[in-house]
């Protein structure tokens, strides 16, 4: 269902929220690819409220234009990459962190994202208060600033194949932090969503498994 936030500035937002069948676990923050809250970021929502989670993904976009959905053509992309050239990390960040607040009356808060979605997670488990952990998917940018330290659990799942993310960087990321959990796969960018040409269900299930199994320990 459509839900409306209001960011400590004032900026008032909707977000997409689901609630499970049972008592929540916990919450989940769903943060988006460039393409807005589209049917794929629903869809991923909606898995993990049937996991037991509250769940919301906010429209990260609604600072700039409003009702963003876009699908995967490469006008699809050009059109998302301009969206996301115009907002402000900080004000993008205050809006997950607005997300996260508003989830955290079902417990511990886990957040998930996806391509840019991916590296704001890095992002929110350095800057975001109140996040028991985080799961970044082929976070484009996350390589840029390795240097940064989580001050929250990070599991991190990127594509052997994804030519934006080398993976010898990837595992130079690995060797610096340790404490976290870095995978790669034999896939593309994009693996996980059935959405797109690069779709690799085999890799997308392993991914899940393990940040499903990431959320039952961090968050519940």
């Amino acid at each position: 269902m459509n839900f409306e936030l209001t960011a400590s500035d004032h900026h008032t937002f909707a977000a997409y929220r689901v609630e499970p069948a049972a008592p929540p676990r916990g919450g989940i923050v769903v943060v988006q690819e460039i393409f807005g809250v589209n049917s794929h970021i629903r869809s991923v929502a909606e898995s993990f409220a049937r996991d037991g989670y509250l769940v919301l993904a906010p429209a990260l976009f609604d600072r700039v234009q409003r009702g963003v959905e876009l699908g995967y053509t490469k006008d699809d992309v050009a059109k998302g990459r301009e969206l996301r050239g115009q907002c402000s990390l900080d004000a993008t960040l205050l809006d997950i962190g607005t997300a996260v607040a508003a989830v955290q009356v079902a417990g511990k808060v886990g957040v998930v994202g996806y391509c840019w979605g991916g590296f704001l997670t890095w992002m929110t488990s350095v800057y975001v208060p109140g996040v028991a952990c985080a799961v970044a998917y082929y976070g484009t940018g996350i390589l840029d600033h390795a240097d940064l330290e989580p001050r929250c659990p990070v599991l991190a799942h990127f594509g052997e194949r994804d030519a934006a993310i080398p993976a010898e960087g990837v595992r130079r990321l690995a060797a610096r932090h340790p404490a976290h959990q870095f995978f790669l796969y034999p896939a593309d960018h994009g693996f996980n969503c059935d959405q797109r040409a690069s779709y690799d269900a085999a890799s997308a299930q392993l991914a899940r498994e393990r940040t499903l199994a990431f959320f039952r320990q961090h968050v519940g």
